[in-house]
């Protein structure tokens, strides 16, 4: 084995190879740091341009587009209020309010590593347990991604501590909105009130963009027209995260981006989903859980590294079984295709100095990624400088034209238009936006998984008692909530306190 892994790092160490991986890892951040260019169009974008090309190549750039997207949306997240992909919305929370605090360079840099601790470890993992991680990602059948899904809607209550009744009418309308279009199991249209472009339902990169970025930017307009008032300065410190607040956020580094490559492992799961889950485990297993939301370090350091954590672990099906991990693991496989290969167990045994390189490639690029994000951070910290006259407009027109990339459509940024005034009247009313996209991204699967296990079982639910994953997923979520209301209803008790 040691024999295969040195020579998957000689077949990357190519100069060709290695030009590629970093074109890939650079792009990748730009396309990431773009709000509405996910990872996803990225690697099918230059997808085409791999066809020529020798294997190691082509996939080293494909895989270099993977890891720097995936990381680059939370330069956006961090600094503008603006998740650049999915992945990066739980990065929003943490992120945005640190550089409030005029620590932008701090939040940057620690995005940066803890991006590459996620990824290095689902590598390493990639690596040394990928056929067991398949095995376990097999046992997965529609109850358990019902369960997955229900523990994964809990975290509204986690993420709405400090206001549960409105968080959960935030949620209940996302999945409310999550309803529209075509039914899951009979493709009956649903609230679509005969329009066409509403029978494949909402889009979540319109209605993230929407809800996180116009919204902010309206908000921001208001001060614009009080052209005598003088705006506060906010003072950005150069300071790097030092390697005491590293050793201090280091274990929930490592536990997030353990969780982030099972989750991963787990098809149709995504970095999205694994984000959303560390933050809230992160915050679960706190002791100052009340900080979350005000910059706190552990409030960037989880979902970066779990959603980093996701590029490996979608490559374990992949390559082991021949099922892709996710959106971009798809795209991969028939790069795979086309360059001859099949993936699955032989894979391993027929072309295993192209598992190698893959493996290599991930490893070095990871690497890349962390160098590029460090040393980028001073030209990506000036965002913060720029007159809010000048940002405002530029962050509505990356706005429009990202939900616009999406499908070519206008009606996605109508979408994105009118949800960016939802999230308007939301901040105005304190209402927390991130349940809706939450819902929006849970919701369909867990109605999906639920109507397919309840035909699987002739119209029992007894599968939701009678299988250990299940059981366990639904386990969490009860802790979830439960903990989420005993923290609510110790907060309300000490308001009155004071009142009294």
């Amino acid at each position: 084995m040691l024999t295969l892994i040195f020579n998957g790092f000689k077949s990357t160490l190519e100069p060709a190879v290695l030009i590629f991986l970093l074109m890939g890892v650079t792009g990748g951040i730009v396309i990431g740091s773009l709000p509405g260019l996910t990872a996803t169009m990225g690697v099918a974008i230059l997808l085409p341009f791999t066809f020529g090309m020798p294997a190691n190549s082509g996939l080293a750039l494909l895989l270099g587009v993977y890891v720097g997207a995936i990381y680059g949306g939370s330069i956006a997240a961090i600094l503008l209020k603006t998740p650049g992909t999915p992945a990066a919305a739980a990065t929003v929370y943490d992120g945005y309010a640190l550089v409030q605090k005029g620590e932008a360079t701090k939040a940057l840099s620690l995005s940066a590593i803890a991006s590459f601790v996620g990824g290095l470890v689902s590598t390493i993992m990639l690596m040394t347990i990928s056929p067991y991680l398949a095995k376990f990602a097999l046992r997965f059948s529609a109850p358990e991604y019902f369960a997955l899904a229900i523990f994964g809607l809990t975290i509204i209550a986690s993420v709405s501590s400090k206001n549960l009744v409105k968080g959960l009418l935030a949620g209940f309308f996302g999945l409310i909105v999550a309803t529209v279009g075509m039914d899951p199991i009979t493709s009956y249209p649903r609230f679509t009130f005969g329009s066409l472009d509403l029978l494949n339902g909402f889009e979540v990169i319109p209605v993230l963009i929407g809800l996180f970025a116009v919204s902010e930017a309206l908000f921001q307009m208001e001060s614009l027209d009080k052209a005598k008032e003088k705006q506060e300065e906010v003072k950005i410190s150069k300071k790097y995260i030092s390697i005491k607040e590293l050793i201090q956020v280091g274990p929930t580094m490592i536990k997030s981006a353990i969780m982030g490559t099972f989750i991963g492992a787990i098809p149709g799961a995504g970095a999205d989903i694994a984000a959303f889950v560390s933050y809230n485990e992160a915050k679960r297993s706190s002791k100052t859980p009340e900080k979350f939301g005000t910059g706190i370090l552990e409030g960037i350091a989880a979902p970066e590294a779990g959603n980093n954590g996701v590029t490996g672990g979608a490559l374990v099906p992949l390559l082991t079984l021949g099922v892709p991990g996710d959106a971009v693991a798809a795209i991969l496989l028939g790069a795979l295709v086309v360059q001859g290969l099949a993936p699955g167990p032989l894979l391993f045994q027929q072309n295993p100095e192209v598992v190698y390189g893959l493996f290599s490639a991930l490893f070095i690029g990871n690497i890349f990624m962390l160098i590029i994000g460090l040393v980028g951070i001073k030209l990506f910290s000036r965002v913060v400088e720029v007159p809010k006259n000048i940002i405002v407009p530029l962050i509505i027109f990356l706005s429009i034209v990202g939900s616009y990339s999406m499908n070519n459509s206008i009606f996605d940024v109508a979408v994105t238009v009118g949800f960016g005034i939802i999230g308007y009247f939301m901040i105005k009313s304190d209402i927390p936006q991130s349940p809706i996209v939450l819902s929006i991204i849970l919701g369909p699967m867990a109605e999906t998984n639920l109507r397919k296990s309840v035909l699987m079982y002739e119209g029992s639910y007894s599968f939701l008692y009678t299988r250990p994953i299940t059981v366990v997923f639904l386990i969490l979520a009860f802790i979830s909530i439960f903990s989420a209301y005993k923290k609510s209803r110790a907060d309300s008790c000490e308001i009155w306190r004071k009142v009294c």
